[in-house]
């Protein structure tokens, strides 16, 4: 039988303090400045103020990113989810959303340049007690950041067979973001140990359909990518052989490359972007392209190619045409149809 979510506080309460999440109240006191006020919040993640029934946040977490754990599904007792969320749903401690929202802005901003770190994890976000399906880390959407919605991102496990030292493994990777976030990007921007480029092989599974009610526009964007990615792997895989193909692949810079190809000592970085146009196309990837190849700790392919579902014209081939012989960038543009 599954234990209840006071129990289950409880026990990460009493394992925290090896790890560094088990420090957060203190931290939340530098963050703050509580101790100059003459305020200490206790030394506990979870207190009897903040553990409810179905959900816990850590003690002082309903106006900053919170860490929490909680049943997944709210019909049913069947998983636990771990993680950080921003609750936008007022009450008695939130009379508004508005000092939540440029916190949004810093978890954005972090997730742009780490979201790579958090790739084993998911997000999804509930609206009128109806969830989402789940979705890749990133940035959260504006449509989403409104009253009454309830936005996660990290992990879930069977709510019968916990392993708590998992869910304070993931909450110690989550430190650095919510420093970030309630620090108002006061600390680095990129604190996190990076994995370095190793290539691996593989195609992961993602969300290629869903029905949704909330974001419609951001989500059909994500699902459209997620066909994208997948058909050119398939595309390159029957090229290249599976064994030379990667999707999702850390740059080691604390970010993932839509695909990569690997012959003999080489690597070609492939973007998929789905923007209507080619030259828009070209104008979201190549900053990315950029990066992956150029930041120190990165790994400089010999070929970047932006991918698109439309045609590349004249002017397009052009402008690559110029990159080319001005700053000898190996840019391509290719099409890839569904």
């Amino acid at each position: 039988m599954p234990l209840d979510i006071p129990s289950i506080a409880a026990k990460l309460n009493e394992l925290a303090p090896p790890h560094p999440i088990g420090k957060l109240q203190d931290l939340r006191a530098q963050l703050k400045k509580l101790k100059n006020l003459g305020c200490r919040p206790g030394d506990k993640i979870f207190s009897e103020q903040t553990t409810f029934e179905r959900y816990a946040f850590h003690h002082g977490g309903r106006k900053e990113l919170q860490y929490n754990i909680g049943y997944a599904d709210r019909d049913k007792n069947d998983d636990l989810r771990h993680g950080v969320a921003f609750s936008f749903e007022l009450g008695r401690n939130l009379k508004s959303i508005g000092i939540l929202v440029p916190k949004v802005k810093f978890f954005n901003d972090f997730m742009e340049l780490n979201v790579g770190e958090f790739a084993d994890m998911r997000m999804w976000w509930y609206s009128n007690d109806q969830r989402s399906v789940d979705q890749q880390p990133g940035p959260i959407s504006s449509a989403l950041v409104t009253e009454g919605v309830f936005v996660f991102l990290g992990n879930r496990q069977p709510a019968g067979k916990i392993d708590y030292e998992t869910i304070l493994d993931d909450f110690d990777r989550l430190l650095a973001l919510y420093q970030y976030v309630e620090s108002g990007r006061a600390t680095a921007p990129v604190p996190l140990p990076k994995a370095g480029f190793d290539f691996k092989p593989g195609l992961s599974k993602k969300v290629k359909a869903a029905k949704a009610t909330l974001a419609e526009k951001e989500l059909d964007l994500n699902l459209r990518h997620n066909l994208l990615q997948e058909a050119l792997y398939r595309r390159l895989a029957s090229q290249y052989g599976k064994d030379n193909i990667r999707a999702e692949q850390p740059s080691g810079v604390g970010t993932k490359i839509d695909i990569v190809v690997k012959t003999k000592n080489e690597y070609w970085f492939y973007e998929i972007k789905t923007a209507l146009t080619p030259r828009a196309c070209l104008r979201e990837a190549i900053g990315q392209l950029l990066e992956y190849a150029f930041w120190p700790g990165s790994h400089e392919p010999t070929r970047f190619i932006v991918v698109g579902e439309s045609p590349i014209d004249k002017d397009g081939q052009e402008y690559l045409r110029r990159l080319r012989k001005r700053f000898s960038l190996p840019i391509e543009y290719e099409t890839i149809p569904t």
